[in-house]
């Protein structure tokens, strides 16, 4: 799934630049993904924009960057551990994503809820997240989301 979500990222700068549904499952078969992974990202897809819409709804007049401190339940602090959790707090104190987007990328990684969840993922997510909303992080943010935690080399995207 992360790696039709990444494909996206890289090809459609913009959500709104995506084809139609039926046509965008056309090209991303045609670009060798699988139909079961396909099916996962665009529903995932599909859940942030809801999830993103709920939020927006019920929360209009918090602020955009809050000054309190999170505290992660026991199922949060297990799926994102210490590594992920303290890169989503750099993120914010760079504000970079403010608090609504924090609890959006809490939200969609416990969607995920997979045994093997990374902070790779997790980067992936935050991109997704901005993307949606039409946002772009700056160039050293950029570079940050997408360093390899195992060499620190810049990933090659497709």
């Amino acid at each position: 799934m992360f790696d039709v979500l990444v494909y996206l990222y890289e090809t459609y700068y913009r959500p709104d630049a995506c084809p139609d549904p039926d046509v965008l499952v056309k090209k991303l078969s045609a670009a060798g993904f699988e139909d079961e992974e396909i099916s996962e990202a665009l529903g995932w897809l599909t859940d942030l924009a809801e999830t993103t819409h709920g939020f927006s709804d019920h929360h209009p007049q918090q602020t955009a960057f809050s000054f309190g401190t999170r505290i992660y339940a026991q199922q949060e602090y297990d799926l994102l551990g210490t590594e992920a959790i303290g890169f989503l707090q750099f993120l914010e104190s760079a504000k970079v994503i403010d608090s609504i987007q924090r609890e959006i990328v809490i939200e969609r990684a416990l969607a995920v809820a997979a045994s093997d969840f990374s902070l790779d993922k997790l980067k992936v997510i935050v991109l997704m997240v901005l993307w949606s909303q039409g946002k772009e992080p700056d160039g050293l943010m950029f570079d940050e989301l997408f360093l390899d935690d195992e060499d620190a080399e810049p990933r090659l995207l497709h």
